[in-house]
């Protein structure tokens, strides 16, 4: 099979849009040369790549398959890209994180530090939920993701960095503000608001209080962090959330943190990737200051 690097190039760009049009604006070049190089690849592989029905663009199953070694043999480059680079005595890559929605609280500051070590280096950071970083590792396109408790039955290399404690919040003006070592049959009295199913704080949520024997009440389920929050100081409910998350709002007295028996659940967050993966300098670096740095760096909460 004869292939060119370009063939590929141009194939990845046109799978990923299913799009000849934005592939070819991606790629700076006209329809008509992406189209040339689309049937030159399909030529020397003899199997149709795509298939148009009316206006949609469609991959074949050679198609697909062809996407998945694209993709890599693209990462292999990048990779390659980024060791010559660094062998040359540069310090600049490119660094592709997905984090966890509760994570943001904290993780545009780690950026920033790292990249205020490293100048040349330019970051692509996805926030999404549970569901998003398990698809980002599945597909490895990212170089790591940063996340609450790591997935079992996939093969990962998981680095735990930093305790992430789940606590109870209440209204400032709720009649269990400053009571001291609070039961659990007078929290299962309570209306909770909850997030969504699948979500990490959901998933430890629930194993805590079968652990515990106990049953909540739930109200509402809310898709972030900030929904439940804004919901529990409007008298809603109470809610769980990691500490990470309530900073200004226990500086402003807008929440308070209930001081319950059992409390916090202690989770923690780990930096998460293949294992087996071959990590660029610049994704070797980050890891590194993560595992070894964050917690000089960080001045958070619990």
């Amino acid at each position: 099979m004869n292939v060119t690097i370009r063939q590929l190039q141009v194939f990845e760009a046109v799978a990923r849009h299913l799009s000849f049009t934005q592939a070819s604006q991606e790629l700076h070049l006209t329809q008509p040369a992406v189209s040339m190089q689309i049937k030159q690849l399909e030529g020397n592989i003899g199997l149709p790549l795509f298939e148009q029905i009316g206006k949609q663009v469609y991959l074949t199953q050679a198609g697909q398959e062809m996407y998945h070694y694209s993709r890599s043999v693209a990462q292999q480059l990048d990779e390659a890209d980024a060791i010559f680079e660094d062998l040359k005595g540069l310090h600049r890559g490119r660094l592709v994180i997905a984090v966890a929605s509760t994570a943001n609280y904290f993780a545009p500051t780690l950026l920033a530090a790292f990249t205020s070590e490293h100048k040349d280096v330019t970051v692509s950071l996805d926030v999404t939920n549970r569901e998003g970083l398990l698809g980002h590792l599945e597909n490895n396109d990212t170089d790591m993701v940063i996340m609450g408790r790591p997935p079992d039955g996939m093969d990962l290399e998981a680095d735990s960095f930093m305790n992430n404690p789940l606590v109870v919040i209440a209204p400032v003006d709720h009649p269990l503000v400053g009571k001291r070592k609070i039961p659990m049959e007078t929290l299962q009295k309570e209306t909770f608001i909850m997030r969504e199913q699948g979500s990490g704080t959901r998933i430890a949520m629930e194993r805590f209080f079968t652990e515990q024997r106990a049953q909540l009440t739930t109200g509402m389920e809310m898709s972030s962090n900030e929904a439940i929050k804004q919901a529990v100081q409007a008298g809603l409910g109470l809610g769980i959330v990691s500490m990470h998350t309530l900073e200004l709002e226990l500086e402003m007295k807008r929440l308070a943190v209930l001081d319950v028996q059992s409390f916090p659940i202690l989770r923690h967050w780990y930096i998460v990737h293949l294992k087996g993966k071959r990590l660029s300098p610049v994704a070797s670096s980050f890891k590194e200051f993560v595992i070894n740095h964050v917690r000089k760096m960080l001045d958070l909460p619990g």
